[in-house]
């Protein structure tokens, strides 16, 4: 039998996949090896956050971060304000009117008891057309008897005999409500009435049938928010009370309670 263990070979005998002694390569000729892969989470950079992509876009657009955004608001240093205290003559209606007016027309709903609804001042100016400077004066004036921006009125329509046009102004007006309107109607009743001349009280034949009731005044003068020596003109103007009475006798009774001095009466004194 063929021996099947391989043979070692013998010292002496070459090898013929070696290679010869005098042809061996040189450490400079070999190639070094190649380094070690780098891990597969360093070789993708981690994607940009949103906020990221917004930073970038602000820098490629030119703006800072956070320009565009409002502002956030600031507060106010030291205490924060006081309210201001309720109109003298508010209290003295809700006190003493409601009660004796629903005692007195034997009101049992808490919403039939008249109240005033708002003040509608109007100072028609016929001229303002051709003189814009009494206009403003008007304007001016009447801002700074109600303590509110007027409007000026314009025409609703033409007229050819008055030389007026559709949309020139007319005159100004002024609504109060609130607080400002019992601020007013207190004003005008304790200080303004008493200084018109000749004065002998209100007519009580001004209302219109539906509890409102309208006031004509001849000269601003009595006011003394207007200064003497900056009027230019002296007009008139005419004061509407409107209320929710929806008649005559129950307006008239509300206003008498809250102190209007008509012909004939004795003013009510509010307390």
């Amino acid at each position: 039998m063929a021996d099947t263990k391989e043979r070692k070979p013998e010292e002496g005998t070459p090898n013929p996949g070696a290679m010869p002694r005098g042809d061996e390569p040189k450490a400079a000729d070999v190639a070094p090896p190649a380094p070690p892969a780098p891990p597969a989470a360093a070789e993708a950079p981690a994607a940009p956050t949103p906020k990221q992509k917004d930073k970038q876009k602000d820098k490629q657009k030119g703006k800072k971060p956070g320009e565009g955004k409002p502002a956030a608001p600031t507060e106010p240093e030291g205490p924060p304000p006081e309210p201001a205290p309720p109109p003298r003559l508010h209290e003295y209606y809700v006190q003493r009117v409601r009660p004796k007016l629903t005692q007195q027309f034997g009101l049992t709903n808490p919403h039939e008891i008249p109240k005033l609804v708002k003040i509608v001042l109007n100072v028609g100016m016929g001229d303002a057309s051709k003189n814009p400077k009494a206009l403003e004066s008007a304007v001016a004036e009447l801002g700074a008897i109600t303590g509110q921006q007027p409007v000026v009125t314009r025409a609703k329509k033409a007229i050819a005999n008055f030389n007026l046009r559709e949309g020139m102004p007319v005159g100004c007006s002024v609504t109060l409500r609130a607080a400002r309107m019992f601020e007013f109607l207190d004003r005008f009743i304790t200080i303004a009435v008493p200084r018109m001349r000749d004065f002998r009280g209100l007519p009580t034949d001004s209302f219109d049938g539906r509890g409102n009731y309208t006031i004509g005044i001849k000269e601003q003068m009595i006011f003394p928010e207007i200064d003497y020596d900056k009027v230019e003109k002296i007009h008139g103007m005419d004061i509407t009370l409107v209320t929710s009475a929806g008649r005559d006798d129950t307006a008239l009774a509300l206003l008498r309670e809250l102190g209007m001095p008509f012909r004939g009466e004795a003013p009510v004194a509010v307390a």
